[in-house]
């Protein structure tokens, strides 16, 4: 067997793997059934599908199911926007409804090239439709009219002041909003609460019952994103959609939201919207439970996508009295040690796909070198040297097969010559000569094949960590997320796979040698777009096994064949 084909197979089902994943996220989960609002389309033409609404419903008793919704107000009075600045965030508050119209994230530029001075915007309701809302809503209860007696999302608070920072010094930054019923029987204090060092939000309401009645009602927290805009190229491609917790880790793009609304009711657990890097998430308490719903409802521009969660459990406040609620939004980078201490499984938003598995053990070990070394791009060299030494044997293995493969292909040729008009034969010399040299055909494919999995998850390891983004390694490489900017690593990457070349032995064929030797020069092309970092664990990979192989084909070449010597 030729010995370039370990690597063609390994590179092969790489590519393979990742088309599969970039054709299943767009085609494989299409309905069969168009939806009714689509017959209804095509039935009438000038017909439109009923607006969906996105205020969850008051429950007609406490154990109703929350999800369905409740129109917007006919008429809204004037609002204002107001501004919020911490030490990791820049929001733009709307006092309608208290909706988070914008989410700057001051530590992470956008380019760092470009203009470093320009945060990365995660939510932004005018050009993604990406917002994140809440409201109160009061159950129906005989003799008590609900209408006004909750403030939704459609509701408008009275603010103080018009902008809101937390000065140097200042450890918690309370933004609180104030609503009042109509005939002021009922007051609602909505409250931000941003605490120094971090991208979690607290949200509280306090509801003041001065009514002659108890006021029994619930919380819902949702995030609305717009039609996601082009992404990224087929290799690079990273998931975006809406993703949720309970108990078992959950995603559906947003396409199939649409088409297939989900409805469940949770423990604990978690929802969120999800992109490359960073998310969003409401995240409820522990032991509270909540209606989960997410579901695609008309927008402004176009379909937009919905995923909350709504209180099952209702809070039932005495006439003269008050009562609270309280949860909590993270907007920002999917930074897993954070992430894993504030909900169970809200690191699982740093999505490795289906080698999570291996992916997680090895950012864990990835993390643990960069606390030492303290440069993400010499910890990926050492972890690269590191899986090595782990398949050292098997790499040793499929090196020596390939260097007596390389040993025998003279008298390999001299076969082929003497038996080129019988293959049957041939083929039986090839055997008696593989038998008689100890040589193994797949020797040299099976122990690189059990490698794949560990290199796929690798992959997704150093493609998915916000660890990793704009992170510098050494001299011109100051981004391991994106491409080299000078092309040197994948030049030398494309050097080291020739030299590699190299050290196999040659196929018979004619045509095979001229495709084998244009493969480093086509792969070069390749990698020029992989982010550094992933042209970096590659490059290193292939240094030190053109070590390792040229000292075992040096060994064996000379004699030295420690199998031989056994006999």
């Amino acid at each position: 067997m030729d010995n370039i084909r370990p690597l063609l197979w390994l590179t092969l089902a790489f590519i393979l793997f990742l088309m599969w994943m970039a054709w299943n996220d767009d085609y494989g989960t299409r309905p069969a059934t168009e939806t009714a609002a689509e017959r209804e389309l095509e039935e009438d033409p000038d017909a439109r599908p009923e607006d969906v609404p996105d205020t969850p419903e008051a429950a007609a008793e406490p154990e109703a199911d929350p999800a369905t919704d409740a129109p917007e107000p006919i008429a809204a009075p004037e609002r204002r926007q107001i501004q919020v600045v911490t030490d990791k965030h820049d929001l733009l508050i709307d006092t309608r409804g208290g909706t988070i119209l914008r989410a700057d994230l001051l530590q992470f530029p956008q380019d760092l090239r470009d203009d470093p001075l320009v945060p990365v915007r995660l939510m932004d309701h005018r050009i993604r439709g990406y917002v994140a809302q809440s409201g109160l809503t009061h159950d129906r209860v005989e003799g008590v009219d609900p209408e006004g007696r909750a403030p939704s999302h459609h509701a408008d608070f009275e603010v103080d002041q018009d902008r809101f920072e937390l000065s140097e010094g200042q450890d918690q930054l309370r933004v609180p909003m104030r609503w009042a019923s109509e005939d002021g029987e009922i007051e609602v204090v909505k409250t931000y609460v941003f605490n120094r060092g971090t991208h979690l939000i607290e949200v509280e309401y306090e509801v003041h019952n001065h009514s002659a009645d108890p006021w029994i009602g619930r919380q819902y927290r949702q995030l609305r994103h717009g039609e996601t805009p082009d992404r990224e190229s087929w290799w690079l491609y990273t998931f975006t959609g809406a993703a949720w917790y309970d108990g078992s880790y959950e995603r559906e793009r947003f396409e199939s939201l649409a088409d297939d609304p989900v409805e469940d009711r949770i423990e604990g657990g978690w929802v969120s919207m999800i992109e490359h890097y960073f998310v969003s998430a409401w995240i409820p308490g522990a032991e509270e439970l909540n209606a989960l719903y997410a579901r695609g409802v008309p927008g402004e521009v176009g379909e937009e996508y919905l995923i909350g969660l709504h209180s099952a459990e209702p809070l039932r406040v005495a006439s003269g009295d008050s009562g609270q609620f309280h949860t909590r939004l993270w907007v920002g980078p999917k930074t897993q040690a954070e992430l894993s201490g504030i909900a169970d499984g809200l690191e699982l938003t740093a999505d490795y796909g289906i080698f999570t598995f291996l992916s997680k053990p090895l950012f864990w070990l990835l993390d643990k070198i960069h606390a030492v070394v303290g440069n993400w791009g010499w910890s990926i060299v050492i972890l690269t040297i590191l899986i090595k030494l782990a398949f050292f044997k098997l790499s040793a293995t499929s090196y020596r097969s390939m260097a007596r493969m390389r040993k025998v292909a003279p008298k390999l040729q001299e076969l082929k010559e003497r038996y080129k008009d019988d293959k049957q034969r041939m083929n039986q010399a090839l055997m008696d000569l593989y038998k008689k040299e100890k040589i193994n055909p797949l020797g040299g494919c099976l122990p690189i094949l059990v490698q794949i999995p560990v290199f796929i998850a690798l992959y997704w390891v150093l493609l998915e960590s916000v660890e990793l983004r704009q992170a510098p390694w050494w001299l011109w490489i100051q981004d391991l997320s994106s491409r080299d900017p000078f092309f040197i690593l994948p030049i030398l990457m494309g050097v080291s796979m020739f030299v590699q070349y190299k050290l196999n032995p040659p196929p018979m064929d004619p045509v095979q040698q001229k495709i084998f030797m244009a493969l480093p020069f086509v792969f070069t092309v390749f990698f020029a777009f992989f982010p550094a970092g992933l042209v970096l664990y590659w490059f290193t990979n292939n240094l030190f096994s053109i070590a390792q192989q040229w000292y075992i084909t040096r060994k064996i070449e000379t004699g030295a064949d420690p199998d031989k010597q056994k006999e």
